[in-house]
């Protein structure tokens, strides 16, 4: 008899059409992973309370089920996207390019901000936001200004104000005319109407067994994010489902391959607070908590009918070097700010990214520490709605916008 190995099982999933039906066999995918668990809980009930000439118990039963998954991994573009959408309750989305034609794009600056002024049209129109990445991909320009990451901090309807994410200088020049400007991969946030509800499939195939653990209405509920300023980031999701089967043979029998994206690595990234770049962050937090809850047994199954979730809440917490009061002073004045996280791949111009955006940020601690080497303070704080935001506006009404190059 073998005895199952990680190293050998996988863990496979795909979107389900409703709850209560599977998602078709052929589809799924294999997701990377550091651990991932499904168990199978059920209620359990005795007659403890009983009482007998015996003197003993005469009685135990098992109740309604619930599977309690976990996964966490090393977060990487397009690697758990699609999970943290769910949560977030919006699929992620292309933002179209501009293509510009007989209007002009020209670049001006000295670094380390530039700015793009385009001759006629409005960026805001055209749905471009503080935090998105955007590329120059077409165009008669000097090939420093080409196919490289420019995170967007300023919009205006003809100018956007950017900064270099690998920091190499762009070059001034133009107007040229015939550009492209893109925005790679695609966009999600959390939206104030439409929200989407998913379930998931999600198969343990231990091939070596051989045994399928197929775990039926499964909902991401919460996904957390370290993005420490050293090492790999991370991603811990939290799942609910409503059932778990087994076979000896594998469900899905065609799962698309697992990604092949590199880890991303805040250190060649860059972290922004109130508009103003940061050297002295040491690590940053994202929790997406949609708050679910599972549905209370009914009579006659042993299956929940429904996993519930409530609001949206995102919140976090940094940890910054204590240079000044300015960031100490947000907490003291209960001073909206904003946070904006590019983390990418490499250094090099083009790398993979995710890019997290929260425009309304409310800093809730701000908790010293004391030791003899450099003194840190760690700042607890939540992410709002910011109504101020929305269509052909310089931000998303949201509290938390993410795009990912590889979605």
């Amino acid at each position: 008899m073998a005895l199952a190995q990680g190293v050998f099982k996988q863990t496979r999933s795909a979107r389900q059409t409703a709850k209560g039906t599977l998602a078709l066999v052929g589809g799924g995918f294999i997701k990377r992973r550091e651990q991932s668990t499904f168990e199978l809980a059920k209620e359990s009930y005795t007659t403890e309370s009983e009482i007998t000439s015996t003197q003993q118990l005469v009685s135990n039963a098992h109740g309604v089920r619930l599977v309690n998954g976990k996964v966490t991994g090393i977060l990487s573009p397009s690697t758990y996207s699609d999970e943290i959408s769910t949560v977030m309750r919006r699929d992620f989305a292309a933002v179209a390019s501009i293509v510009t034609g007989a209007a002009s794009l020209t670049i001006a600056g000295a670094g380390p901000t530039y700015t793009i002024t385009r001759s006629t049209g409005s960026y805001l129109t055209d749905g471009i936001k503080i935090g998105f990445v955007v590329r120059i991909t077409a165009g008669a320009f000097n090939a420093a200004n080409l196919n490289k990451n420019l995170l967007v901090t300023v919009v205006t309807a003809t100018v956007l104000t950017v900064l270099v994410v690998n920091t190499v200088a762009l070059v001034a020049e133009g107007p040229i005319t015939t550009a492209t400007l893109a925005v790679p991969g695609k966009v999600t946030f959390v939206p104030v109407t439409g929200q989407t509800n998913i379930y998931y499939t999600v198969e343990e195939w231990y091939p070596d067994v051989p045994y399928s653990e197929r775990n039926i209405d499964v909902k991401y509920l919460q996904a957390n994010l370290s993005l420490p300023g050293t090492g790999n980031a991370k991603c811990d999701l939290s799942a609910s489902g409503l059932n778990q089967t087994n076979a000896t043979t594998v469900y899905f029998t065609a799962p698309g391959a697992e990604t092949t994206t590199q880890s991303l690595v805040a250190a060649s990234g860059l972290l922004l607070v109130g508009g103003v770049t940061q050297a002295i962050v040491t690590d940053l937090s994202i929790s997406i908590d949609g708050k679910g809850t599972p549905a209370g047994g009914v009579v006659g199954t042993d299956v929940r009918p429904d996993i519930f979730t409530g609001k949206v809440m995102v919140s976090g917490s940094f940890t910054a070097y204590f240079d000044s009061g300015v960031i100490a002073g947000l907490f003291l004045n209960q001073t909206s700010t904003s946070i904006l996280s590019v983390l990418t791949t490499s250094a090099s111009a083009a790398a993979d990214f995710m890019a997290f955006t929260m425009s309304d940020v409310r800093i809730n601690t701000s908790t010293p520490d004391d030791n003899e080497t450099g003194l840190k303070r760690t700042f607890n704080y939540v992410a709002v709605l910011n109504a101020a935001g929305g269509a052909g506006l310089a931000t998303e009404k949201t509290t938390l916008s993410i795009q990912d190059s590889a979605a």
